[in-house]
C-alpha cells in the first residue's frame, strides 16, 4: 500500500514508478545541472563530511543558502570556505546532537524565517554494543530516526512558510529485513544487535515520509531513499573482519571499494535529486534508489534493491508517528 497526498489509500502501482533520466552512478552536479535555486534556505544534517557535504555543495552551487548542521561546527569550515571562494550560495554551519533532545529544540527555536529544503542526512551504522542515550533510546534509533523527527517536527511552521518544502530522508537498504518492532523499539528485552538496530531505524526513516503525507496541505513533501554503497565515516564502528567479509578491506587494512561502488558525489545524487529537481514537484511519501523510484518488495524476497512493504505501510507511518511523539514528549 501507499498514500495519496491528501492521505488516502490505494494499491501501489509499481508499473507507474517514477523514472528520471538519470543513471545510477550520475553525480550530484549532473541531476541538479539547470536548476536555479537562488533565494531558496536548505538545512543538511551531517554536512560537514560525506554524503552531506557533496549534498550541501551541490545545492550551494546551485544558488542555495545551505545550513550544515553538525555536532562539531568548525568541522564544516572547509566547506563554508570553499562555498564562499566559488561565489556559490552562502554556506554556514550551527550545532545540532540529534541524539540530544534539546539540541534540536535549541536548534529549531533559533530558526528564522521559511524553510525550503531540509535534508536528514546524518546518521550512524551499526554500533558494536547497544548504547542509550540519556533518555534511554537506543542510540542509533535515537540519532537516525527520533533526533530527525524532532527536527522536522520543530521546524514544521518554517517548513510550512516556505508554501513548497521538501524533506529529504536518507535511509538505507538494511531496511529491508527488519520491520519496526513497536513492542521493543530500544532492545530492552531481544538481543541487541547493530544490524537489527540499524535496520529498524531506517525503517522508521522511511515510515516517516509516509506519515509525513499530513503535512501536504501545507506544501511539505516528504520522501526517503537508499544512497547505495559509499564509503564514508559511516563505517567507522564497522569492525575490520566484517570490513573484510563485505570485501572492501585487505589484510593489511587497506579500504578500497568494490567496482559497483560509489564515490560521495554519486551518493549524493539521489538526496539533491529529490531536494531540488522539478521532476519531483508534488511527490511525497516514496522511496528511492539510484536516482529512479524503487520497487516494492515483501519480506523474505531475495532480489536486490527494492523498498520493503513494511517500510511503506500507512498504518504503520500513523502508529510510528505518534510513538515519535509520545517518544519526545516523554523524554
Amino acid at each position: 500500500m501507499t498514500t495519496n497526498p491528501d492521505g488516502g489509500r490505494h494499491a501501489r502501482n509499481d508499473s507507474a514508478l517514477l523514472t528520471t533520466p538519470f543513471d545510477s552512478h550520475a553525480r550530484a552536479q549532473e541531476v541538479i545541472d539547470g536548476v536555479d535555486l537562488t533565494g531558496r534556505r536548505a538545512v543538511v544534517t551531517g554536512g560537514a563530511s560525506g554524503l552531506g557535504a557533496e549534498t550541501a555543495r551541490a545545492l550551494a552551487a546551485a544558488g542555495a543558502e545551505v545550513t550544515i548542521a553538525t555536532r562539531h561546527p568548525q568541522s564544516a569550515e572547509p566547506l563554508v570556505q570553499e562555498a564562499a571562494a566559488a561565489g556559490a550560495g552562502r554556506v554556514h554551519a550551527e550545532a545540532l546532537d540529534l541524539s540530544d533532545v534539546a539540541s534540536v529544540d535549541s536548534f529549531a527555536r533559533a530558526w528564522r524565517g521559511p524553510l525550503d529544503i531540509l535534508v536528514a542526512n546524518a546518521g550512524i551504522m551499526a554500533l558494536p554494543t547497544r548504547t542509550l542515550t540519556p533518555y534511554g533510546w537506543e542510540m542509533q534509533l535515537a540519532t537516525n530516526y527520533l533526533g530527525h523527527f524532532a527536527l522536522a517536527t520543530g521546524l514544521h511552521a518554517a517548513l510550512r512558510d516556505a508554501s513548497s518544502a521538501r524533506i529529504v530522508v536518507v535511509s538505507s537498504g538494511a531496511h529491508l529485513g527488519t520491520p519496526f518492532d513497536f513492542e521493543d523499539p530500544h532492545f530492552a528485552r531481544r538481543p541487541y544487535d547493530p544490524w537489527a538496530a540499524y535496520g529498524q531505524s531506517k525503517t522508521a526513516d522511511v515510515l516517516f515520509t509516509v506519515g509525513a503525507r499530513r503535512w501536504a496541505a501545507d506544501g511539505i513533501t516528504a520522501n526517503a531513499l537508499n544512497p547505495g554503497y559509499i564509503l564514508t565515516r559511516l563505517q567507522r564502528h564497522v569492525d575490520d573482519e566484517t570490513m573484510r567479509a563485505f570485501g572492501v578491506m585487505d589484510d593489511q587494512g587497506n579500504v578500497k571499494p568494490l567496482p559497483y561502488y560509489k564515490t560521495p558525489e554519486q551518493g549524493a545524487a539521489t538526496s539533491v535529486l529529490l531536494a531540488a529537481s522539478p521532476l519531483l514537484n508534488g511527490v511525497t511519501g516514496r522511496y528511492f534508489e539510484d536516482n529512479q523510484e524503487a520497487r516494492t518488495v515483501e519480506d523474505g524476497d531475495d532480489q536486490p534493491g527494492g523498498v520493503a512493504a513494511h517500510a511503506l505501510d500507512p498504518e504503520a507511518a500513523d502508529q510510528l508517528w505518534e510513538y515519535g511523539a509520545d517518544t519526545l514528549s516523554a523524554g
